[in-house]
């Protein structure tokens, strides 16, 4: 019997991986991006101190988004991190896209906190 390929293992393996290379300090924190199928989340962390600088995600009330799994939440919830960051006079970041494959929500998330502001 053949069995089933759990993906969500082979992406934590493969988040393990980058976060082995990838480590945020305090003058370039980590933007760390999960999704889950209804919605997307993402928060820039100082790993040095083990601290959440700025978050963001589709269920944050100031969005009032309908549906939060799509490409146009991403990138309403990557401005409003770029917004929140720039408020934290955080400019520089590095990107960890938490095992998922750069297209997509990620993709369009990241595009969107370039687009305001932040450099990575």
């Amino acid at each position: 019997m053949i069995k089933k390929v759990n993906r969500n293992k082979v992406r934590e393996a493969r988040h393990e991986r980058v976060r082995a290379k990838v480590s945020g300090t305090a003058e370039t924190p980590r933007l760390n991006v999960f999704r889950s199928n209804s919605n997307i989340f993402a928060q820039i962390i100082d790993d040095s101190e083990g601290k959440t600088l700025v978050s963001a995600s589709s269920i944050d009330k100031e969005l009032k988004l309908e549906n939060g799994g799509n490409k146009e939440a991403a990138a309403k919830v990557g401005e409003l991190l770029a917004k929140r960051a720039k408020q934290a006079k955080i400019t520089n970041v590095v990107f960890d896209r938490g095992g998922y494959l750069y297209h997509g929500r990620v993709k369009a998330l990241a595009d969107a906190a370039r687009e305001n502001g932040l450099k990575f």
